[in-house]
């Protein structure tokens, strides 16, 4: 035991640490790596210090492709294809913040950047990410990463242009496609979704007779979205 405990004070005093492995210093040293893989919006495969690690992105959310629960979101398609061609489109590096470099599922969390610019802003600038999963001290540019998410949510572009689908405890797919905004801007969504004095949802296509007159509490982009939603259609 005590020579056990002679071995843990020499490792001490030596300047390391148990957490040397997984604790960053709080440097901003990137680090140049080679991409993999692109997994979707927010995760890649690196080949890093040997082996392959999957990373992911720190401080934002993308909408999911392939979920072991959520399956594949609404524009979670979108936001894999524009990560990889940010990635494809340059030299990839990483870097680090203060907290521990890996998350519960071992996945390395980091800033990315191609070419020096931060792919966390871009993503976020499209609309195609928000802010999330912020777990201090891994926080250096929240406030960066806050400011572009309003910008997108200000020009209503992406997740932001269906209101409620983006929120904060992640995406909201009954919401998807069905905000007043969404309907102004996309001639698809024009099933109207109503409910009568009955209790009973009724969704009415553009050819209803009775479409013209129908109050819509609801709208939708197909009838599949309507049925989802457990609306049936006219005379059913």
């Amino acid at each position: 035991m005590k020579y056990f405990m002679l071995l843990i004070g020499l490792f001490m005093l030596s300047g390391c640490t148990l957490s040397d492995s997984t604790d960053t210093g709080g440097t901003i040293d990137r680090i140049e790596v080679d991409v993999v893989s692109v997994i979707d919006g927010d995760t890649i495969k690196i080949d890093f210090e040997g082996k392959e690690q999957t990373v992911r992105y720190l401080l934002i959310d993308t909408p999911e492709t392939n979920h072991p629960s959520l399956g594949e979101q609404p524009l979670g398609k979108e936001a894999t294809a524009e990560n990889k061609r940010i990635i494809n489109s340059g030299d990839v590096s990483i870097e680090f913040d203060e907290g521990g470099r890996f998350d519960d599922y071992d996945r390395l969390l980091a800033y990315i950047y191609v070419d020096g610019e931060s792919v966390q802003e871009k993503m976020l600038e499209a609309g195609l990410a928000r802010v999330a999963y912020v777990y201090p001290p891994n926080t250096r540019y929240l406030d960066e990463f806050e400011q572009t998410e309003q910008q997108a949510r200000d020009a209503k572009i992406g997740i932001w242009e269906f209101d409620n689908y983006s929120t904060d405890r992640g995406f909201n797919e009954d919401a998807y496609g069905t905000s007043k905004h969404a309907i102004e801007n996309k001639n698809e969504c024009t099933i109207k979704g109503n409910i009568n004095r009955n209790g009973n949802k009724i969704y009415h296509l553009p050819s209803d007779g009775s479409y013209e007159q129908t109050n819509p509490e609801q709208w939708f982009c197909t009838e599949q979205q309507a049925r989802d939603a457990g609306f049936r259609s006219v005379g059913q």
